[in-house]
């Protein structure tokens, strides 16, 4: 039984939801709107599902509904070009984190709130809202040979392996401040709650005029984002742990790999990786039905 143990909490067999609803305001990081999110229990096989209340619309959270990945992972339907929401792979890998398989997620507007730019604020939300036993299997995706995407130096890739996921990658920036780094680490619900939630996004001061002149990064202050000048950390209190760039960049690969629609069993490795890279290697798995297969234990029962 422990090779059909899910990647992301192998204690975890059966599928998990919310007790209650849970909600929160805040701005977004590119559209600098503000923002009104509330998390819902969801049945069984239910899945995560964004809804744009004030568009009345569904959107899975799955790899192929990912419209942009520039700057942050974005998921909209095709046949309605307003009905996008925007930087989900914060709250998705607090979801991954949680070990919460069933929610459905409403927003009023295009972006999920950024918080303070980590995922540490939508664990804190779900573990107030309280997490329910569902008596329904939970399936994994079984790595079966290796898969890899590439962009000049940059790559991801999957390999097979687990029980649950062995992650690594490597990280190369020109500013002092960040440099080289390398992070490995076995994903589970305390080494995610540990090691990464808290890591905040970053952004290099030389971008941030060229992101608002492109209509992004509207909504990015000090207070959810560190910012980097050379050799300088502009925030006031300075970096979280020494490598937070580079488990920030693991906390989006969990976030962005969240989007199989279930947790992967294998080993991912990466080098500068990209909310790009992290989808084109979910497009490259899926489009090779020899890479992968579906496991799942015995039926549980929910707990009382």
């Amino acid at each position: 039984m422990d090779g059909l143990r899910p990647a992301f909490t192998p204690d975890q067999i059966g599928q998990r939801s919310l007790k209650a609803p849970i909600g929160c305001v805040g701005i977004g990081l590119h559209s600098g709107r503000r923002i009104r999110l509330t998390l819902h229990p969801a049945g069984p096989g239910s899945g995560i599902v964004f809804r744009r209340t004030d568009l009345g619309r569904d959107i899975p959270a799955r790899f192929d509904s990912v419209v942009d990945t520039r700057l942050a992972t974005v998921l909209g339907d095709e046949s309605w070009a307003s009905a996008r929401v925007s930087t989900v792979e914060h709250l998705m890998a607090a979801l991954v984190g949680t070990g919460v398989d069933n929610v459905l997620i409403e927003l009023d507007g295009p972006e999920v709130p950024a918080l303070d730019g980590s995922a540490a604020p939508f664990v804190f939300l779900l573990d107030c809202a309280g997490i329910v036993d569902q008596a329904v299997p939970r399936r994994s995706i079984q790595i079966r040979r290796p898969v890899r995407v590439s962009e000049g130096e940059a790559f991801a890739e999957l390999r097979p392996g687990g029980p649950g996921l062995e992650m690594a990658l490597s990280i190369d920036f020109a500013a002092p401040a960040i440099g080289r780094q390398a992070l490995s680490l076995q994903l589970s619900s305390e080494t995610f709650r540990d090691e990464l939630s808290r890591a905040r996004t970053f952004t290099l001061i030389e971008e941030i005029q060229h992101l608002r002149a492109a209509g992004l990064a509207q909504g990015g202050s000090l207070e959810n984002a560190v910012v980097v000048d050379q050799a300088q950390i502009l925030n006031p209190g300075g970096l979280r742990m020494p490598d937070e760039f580079a488990r920030h960049k693991l906390l989006d690969v969990v976030g962005d790999l969240a989007l199989a629609g279930a947790p992967i069993n294998g080993r991912f490795n990466a080098h500068r990786p990209s909310h790009t890279l992290n989808n084109r290697l979910l497009r490259a798995l899926f489009a090779d039905a020899s890479a992968w297969r579906i496991e799942a234990p015995e039926p549980v029962s929910a707990a009382a």
